[in-house]
């Protein structure tokens, strides 16, 4: 079963620190890859919070990441 991770990130300007950071340490994930990942998905949004869901399968360390509309 997918773990869920939903956090507000800056568009374009995610980093390793909190909120992150401390969610996906326990994960075993590359915390610099999805921080990246998770960069070049939201950079349109610079200047704006934008809720990010992360999906990740435990087992194979596969993870989906999905962009929301930032809130007005």
């Amino acid at each position: 079963m997918a773990e869920v991770i939903e956090v507000l990130v800056d568009g374009g300007k995610a980093s390793a620190g909190p909120p992150l950071g401390p969610a996906l340490g326990p994960m075993g994930l590359n915390i610099g890859q999805v921080v990246k990942d998770i960069n070049d998905k939201t950079k349109a949004f610079v200047g704006m919070k934008v809720p990010v869901k992360l999906e990740i399968d435990p087992k194979t360390k596969e993870y989906q990441i999905t962009i929301g509309t930032p809130p007005a």
